[in-house]
């Protein structure tokens, strides 16, 4: 449209329907739908910024997290370098049927920056910060991605442990629990429908991993991540290069965004 805007919308059938966030280009890297009750509302992140906001679906800004200052862990907000951001569900109850005392929590991980995870209320207060820079039991080398997994009883989190090449499991205290790595090259982020986990690979194909985080599938395994800075007559069709993000549809279709020169988005059709 020639606007600048960095977030665009499209109906179900491809059409452009809108777009806003201008403030965002260069700069946009999570987008996080959350459902509260009857609305719904995003969370985007902006790495070069070190800005998370809370918005509605047309831009509004609803809740503006400061960058976690109050953690004692950076020397500026220059080193703040966030990439997703992780809610807890309203509603979410633990084992005893209770309410969940982390309900409607927001986890960011500062994916790009220093790789700590920061806690925050859901009215947006600092809470504190675990993970930090490492390959040791709960230390994370680029929290790429995060997320609540409630395939279990009690609830996780799971953070794309990219450069660790892994996935790692922490209570909603921040405390680790356990590691993935079978079918795995370098994680991006999540998204979950079911029992099933939905994982975008950076180096070229998508994982869906089930019960146990055991492999279900892989699709598009292209192998050669190296294609990502090639000219697009060089992509081989049918095969994904660099996968950096992925969700379901309502219907079960898996949307892929990858990083490659200009951006591609693919739509897989659920047939099964």
């Amino acid at each position: 449209s020639g606007s600048g805007d960095a977030i665009c919308v499209f109906d179900p059938g491809g059409a452009f329907v809108r777009s806003w966030g201008a403030d965002f280009r260069g700069g946009a890297h999570g987008l996080s739908l959350v459902r509260e009750g009857g609305d719904e509302f995003l969370f985007v992140c902006d790495c070069n910024r070190g800005v998370v906001q809370k918005t509605t679906l047309t831009g509004e800004v609803v809740l503006d997290f400061r960058w976690p200052e109050s953690s004692g862990l950076y020397n500026s907000k220059a080193e703040y370098k966030p990439t997703n951001v992780a809610v807890v569900p309203l509603g979410l109850t633990g084992l005893d049927g209770k309410p969940c005392s982390q309900a409607g929590h927001i986890y960011i991980a500062d994916g790009y920056g220093k790789s700590w995870i920061h806690e925050h209320s859901a009215a947006g207060e600092y809470i504190a910060s675990f993970g930090g820079p490492g390959a040791e039991r709960g230390q994370v080398s680029c929290p790429h991605g995060i997320g609540i997994d409630t395939r279990q009883p009690t609830p996780r989190i799971v953070v794309a442990d990219r450069g660790n090449r892994r996935l790692q499991y922490f209570t909603l205290e921040g405390r680790h629990l356990g590691f993935t790595t079978e079918g795995l090259r370098m994680p991006c982020h999540f998204d979950q429908r079911g029992p099933v986990l939905l994982v975008p690979d950076l180096e070229a194909r998508v994982t869906l991993l089930g019960e146990g985080d055991r492999v279900l599938a892989q699709l598009g395994d292209g192998i050669n991540f190296s294609l990502r800075d090639r000219p697009r007559d060089q992509f081989v069709a049918g095969k994904f290069i660099a996968p950096h993000n992925a969700c379901f549809d309502a219907a079960g279709n898996i949307f892929v965004v990858e990083w490659v020169e200009v951006g591609r988005v693919t739509r897989l059709r659920k047939v099964g």
